[in-house]
C-alpha cells in the first residue's frame, strides 16, 4: 500500500506535459512540487520539527496548502488543517492545544485570530506566514519563504500505510469539535476508490474551489488530481466567482466538483445572456459534476442539467471515511439517490438495536472499509461510542437502501423530529416547501413545547421580490402537509447560518429558538 508520499513522487516522475497546479499567477509541474516539499521539509527538520508532530495550516487554497501538508506527510509530522474562517481565538485555541500543535502555517489576514489563541498556549513555537512582501513581525513569526532556503536535503524516515497523515476537526455542530485521524491507508484508498467509480483519466482537468481544509476538496481534488497526474486549477476563493470561472475557462475544466448551494446560483444564472456565457464558455469543456457535503435538492439538480446539459453525480461521505462513501456512476446514476459505496467500503443500515434491516426499511446508516478514521484523537471513548458493537461506523444520518443497493439519503438522526411519537424528517418537510416557487430555501427544526414534546418551525428565506408573508405560507402548509407533518411556527429571515461547506447550521438555529423561546417566558 502507498503513502502520500509515493503518491507524489510517482506524479512527480511520470506527469504528462501541461500537468500540475494552475493558479492566476502561473504554472507548477508535479516535479516543482516534490522539489519544494523537499526543501521544506528538509528546513522544517532542522527547525526541529519532528516525525508525529502536530502543525496546524490556516491558509486558503493555494500551492503553499499543498506543499505544507506535503513537506509534513515526508517529515512524518502531522498536517492538522484549520478552517480559516473561525476568527474566534479561544475557538482555535481549543483545536490547536487539543491536538498539541507546535506550529502554523498561515497568511496575514488570519494572524489576528491565531495571534490570540497563541497567547493561551504555550507548545506554539513557530508561525510561518506566506504572504509574499509582507514579513512576520512578532516572536516566533517568520515568512513561509524562510522554508524554501537553500539547505542539504535531510533524508526522512520511511511512513507506513496505517500512519497518521492528517488530523481534522470536525465542524462542531453538535458540541466541541473533535480531532478525526485519518491514515495515510485512508486517504488513498478513498483516492483509488472515487477515480475507479467516475471514471477518470489522466486527461481530465479539476478546479479546486471548496476548501482545502475540508477532505472533500483535498481527497477529490487534491489527491485525485495528483494520482491521475492531471491539472489541477486552484482558486483561492469560492466568492467572487468571476476568477474562478476564469481559471475554470484556461484550465479546460473536465470534472467540476461543488456543494449544492454553488449548483443552485449556477442554475439561477442560467437564462439569458449571463447563462449562455457560462455554458458555452466557462463550461464547454465539463463532462462531469459531482455534488456533495450536503444534499442537493432534486429541483436544483434537473434545472442545473437542463441548462448545462451535464448530469450531478450526487455523492455522499464524512470526514471521518475520508470522506467519500458512496457517489453516483456516470452510466447508471439514480435520481434522488447518492449513489452505491465505492470499491472497499460497505453500507448497511441499522434499527436502534443495531439490527440489520432490510432494503427500503428507514435506519442509521453505517460504513465499513479502509477508508474509516482510526479513531478521534485523544477521545477514544467517543472513538468507541462512534461505532457499533461489530466495528461499523455510525454516521449518525437515516437512510434506506433500495433493492439494488443504492443509498437513499433521509435525514440526520440528530435532526428527526418527534411528534406525538411519530417520526418527521426535517429534510422531508424541507422539500415539500422547496416546492413554492416563492421560496429560496428553508430549514426545518424541531423545538421543544411545554407538553416535553416538539413542534415543528420553518425558517424560511424568500426569493427576491416575493410578496409571501407567514399567513400566506401557513397556508400553503396547511394544503401540502399533513397535521402532524404541518411546520407550526415559521420565521421568515433574510439568510441560513452555514458552515464553510455551506451547510446550514441547525443547531444554531435551536439555540437561538430555545434562548428566545426561554427569554419570552421569563
Amino acid at each position: 500500500m502507498k503513502t502520500l508520499n509515493d503518491l507524489l513522487d510517482e506524479a512527480a516522475q511520470n506527469s504528462r506535459q501541461n500537468s500540475g497546479l494552475l493558479t492566476s499567477t502561473g504554472n507548477l509541474s508535479y516535479a516543482d512540487i516534490k522539489n519544494r516539499v523537499l526543501t521544506i521539509a528538509s528546513n522544517l527538520k532542522k527547525n526541529g520539527i519532528k516525525q508525529g508532530d502536530r502543525v496546524a495550516i490556516v491558509h486558503r487554497n493555494s500551492p503553499v496548502f499543498i506543499e505544507a501538508y506535503f513537506a509534513l506527510s515526508r517529515l512524518g509530522a502531522i498536517a492538522v488543517p484549520i478552517n480559516y474562517m473561525i476568527h474566534n481565538s479561544e475557538e482555535l485555541a481549543y483545536m490547536l492545544g487539543d491536538c498539541g500543535a507546535v506550529g502554523i502555517v498561515t497568511q496575514e489576514e488570519f494572524i489576528k485570530g491565531l495571534r490570540g489563541a497563541v497567547k493561551l498556549l504555550d507548545k506554539i513555537k513557530f508561525i510561518w506566514m506566506s504572504d509574499e512582501g509582507k514579513p512576520a513581525c512578532l516572536e516566533n513569526e517568520y515568512p513561509f519563504s524562510d522554508l524554501l532556503k537553500d539547505v542539504p536535503l535531510e533524508t526522512f524516515a520511511p511512513l507506513s500505510e496505517e500512519d497518521v497523515a492528517v488530523i481534522l476537526y470536525t465542524s462542531g455542530t453538535t458540541g466541541k469539535p473533535k480531532g478525526v485521524m485519518l491514515t495515510h491507508k485512508n486517504l488513498i484508498t478513498n483516492t483509488e476508490g472515487g477515480i475507479a467509480r467516475l471514471n477518470l483519466f489522466s486527461h481530465d482537468s479539476s478546479l479546486a474551489i471548496l476548501p482545502m481544509f475540508h477532505t472533500l476538496a483535498w481527497t477529490a481534488n487534491v489527491l485525485v488530481s495528483m494520482r491521475l497526474r492531471s491539472r489541477l486549477a486552484i482558486a483561492p476563493s469560492i466568492t467572487p466567482s468571476k476568477p474562478w470561472l476564469s481559471l475554470m475557462a484556461k484550465s479546460k475544466t473536465t470534472l467540476f466538483l461543488a456543494v449544492p448551494q454553488i449548483y443552485s446560483l449556477l442554475a439561477k444564472s442560467s437564462k439569458g445572456l449571463k447563462g449562455f456565457v457560462l455554458r458555452h464558455w466557462y463550461f464547454r469543456k465539463v463532462r462531469m459534476a459531482v455534488s456533495g457535503a450536503a444534499p442537493l435538492n432534486l429541483a436544483t439538480s434537473q434545472e442545473f442539467e437542463r441548462a448545462f446539459k451535464v448530469k450531478i453525480l450526487e455523492g455522499y461521505g464524512l470526514t471521518e471515511t475520508s470522506p467519500v462513501i458512496t457517489i453516483n456512476s456516470p452510466d447508471r446514476p439514480k435520481a434522488g439517490s447518492v449513489g452505491k459505496p465505492i470499491e472497499g467500503v460497505e453500507v448497511k443500515i441499522v434499527d436502534d438495536e443495531e439490527r440489520v434491516l432490510k432494503s427500503g426499511e428507514e435506519g442509521e446508516i453505517c460504513a465499513r472499509g479502509r477508508c474509516v478514521m482510526k479513531g478521534y484523537y485523544n477521545l477514544p471513548e467517543e472513538t468507541k461510542k462512534a461505532f457499533t458493537r461489530d466495528g461499523w461506523l455510525k454516521t449518525g444520518d437515516i437512510g434506506i437502501l433500495d433493492e439494488e443497493g443504492y443509498l437513499f439519503i433521509r435525514d440526520r438522526k440528530k435532526d428527526m423530529i418527534i411528534i406525538k411519537g411519530l417520526k418527521v424528517f426535517s429534510a422531508q418537510v424541507e422539500a415539500v416547501l422547496a416546492e413554492n416557487p416563492e421560496i429560496l430555501e428553508s430549514a426545518v427544526i424541531g423545538v421543544p413545547d411545554e407538553h416535553g414534546d416538539e413542534i415543528i418551525k420553518a425558517f424560511i428565506v424568500l426569493k427576491p421580490g416575493s410578496k409571501e408573508d407567514k399567513s400566506s405560507l401557513m397556508k400553503y402548509c396547511r394544503e401540502k402537509f399533513d397535521s402532524y407533518k404541518r411546520p407550526r411556527d415559521i420565521e421568515i429571515v433574510e439568510s441560513l447560518p452555514r458552515n464553510s461547506l455551506q451547510k446550514i447550521l441547525k443547531r444554531t438555529l435551536r439555540e437561538l429558538e430555545i434562548k428566545k423561546r426561554a427569554a419570552s417566558v421569563g
